[in-house]
């Protein structure tokens, strides 16, 4: 898969986010930090993320980030773009970033890390990143692991 062709879908009508600045973001973060390995990105919106949490986790609530690894390193990440709406007016910062804060945590969970099982891993590897793409603190930082 070339650069080019790395899916970032939008399924939410909202414009306050730069889709263009965004795919380019997206086809760095593939490319550095998930090595190349396939991966997609959904842009949707809670009702979309809680029906999806629903029914691959068993949780009946809406999130801000899943991750859908598959057996190449890669896979899916799906986002909702009224939670990253909200939680950058809670946190003072633009929406785009907090866009890309999630896309960051979805492509580390896909790379095989996981903060609800590992020893500081991920908090780390999360935190280093954040600091090389110039993001605002992220999800693990705020929320502690």
């Amino acid at each position: 898969m070339s650069p080019d062709d790395i899916p970032l879908l939008f399924r939410h009508s909202s414009r306050r986010v730069r889709r263009t600045e965004l795919r380019e973001f997206f086809k760095t973060l593939v490319r550095r930090v998930a090595r190349g390995a396939g991966v997609t990105c959904l842009i949707t919106d809670d009702r979309e993320l809680r029906r999806l949490n629903r029914q691959f986790r068993g949780k009946d609530y809406s999130t801000d980030v899943l991750s859908f690894p598959d057996c190449g390193g890669g896979g899916e990440i799906a986002i909702s773009l009224d939670r990253a709406i909200a939680q950058a007016a809670e946190r003072g910062h633009g929406v785009g970033d907090e866009v890309r804060i999630l896309m960051l945590h979805g492509v580390l969970h896909l790379s095989g890390l996981d903060h609800e099982k590992d020893s500081g891993e991920m908090a780390r590897a999360e935190m280093r990143w954040r600091k090389r793409l110039g993001l605002p603190h992220g999800l693990i930082e705020r929320n502690g692991p």
